[in-house]
């Protein structure tokens, strides 16, 4: 099965961290930043990483599909063991709703950070902007992180007391603000600094990070 991106993005990483907890070895190949070719964009039409493809599962013919929700939905369902995203409904809804926070919330702000200290001035050379980075760090991430540090159970895992895919996604952009040198506040949130260092000290997330803090320090 074959994952076209780069683990720099949060998204590609909590594909590849879902996986690797299932036990599955992923191929990535590099895609996207104007990378990548018709098998690519096969995968992923409107250009977006990451896309996948799980060669001959469909009748034969190449199954391919884009987005990081549908592929952990994808490898959920074909691969049911070890569960991952739970069925019970409630424990279900909550993966579900700690998915969408990570995606669509969080890593809004994150973004942020990330694309005007790192993407835009390091990596693609382009103009970038501090104040909306210091917006994000002074304004947007403190209430978003105070909601984690009330929610993080004392098992610390979101979600029925073990790893999920929430833990998964929620952690995943943290690796993006690390890569800007910014750190979580311990004293001002202890239980969220405590939690994110431990999920991503997982075997499933640990080889990555290493890999492209390698990378991010090369760029100076």
């Amino acid at each position: 099965m074959i994952v076209y991106g780069s683990t720099i993005s949060p998204f590609v990483r909590k594909v590849m961290a879902f996986a690797a907890e299932k036990g599955l070895a992923l191929t990535i190949e590099a895609a996207g930043l104007g990378r990548g070719g018709p098998e690519f964009l096969e995968s992923s039409p409107f250009g977006k990483i990451p896309g996948f493809r799980d060669p001959g599962a469909d009748g034969g013919k190449d199954f391919c599909i884009s987005d990081s929700t549908a592929i952990c939905a994808y490898l959920e369902a074909k691969y049911p063991e070890p569960n991952m995203i739970p069925v019970a409904p409630i424990a279900h809804a909550r993966t579900i709703w700690f998915e969408e926070y990570a995606d669509s919330i969080f890593f809004a702000s994150a973004a942020k950070i990330f694309v005007h200290r790192l993407l835009y001035p390091k990596m693609l050379k382009r103009p970038f902007d501090e104040a909306i980075a210091a917006n994000a760090v002074d304004v947007e991430l403190p209430p978003l992180f105070d909601y984690l540090e009330g929610v993080i159970p004392p098992s610390g895992f979101l979600v029925e007391d073990r790893i999920t895919l929430a833990d998964i996604a929620v952690c995943s952009p943290f690796v993006n603000l690390a890569h800007t040198e910014m750190v979580i506040d311990p004293a001002r949130w202890p239980k969220t600094a405590g939690y994110v260092s431990a999920i991503l000290a997982r075997p499933s997330f640990a080889p990555i990070v290493a890999a492209e803090r390698a990378m991010v320090a090369a760029l100076g």
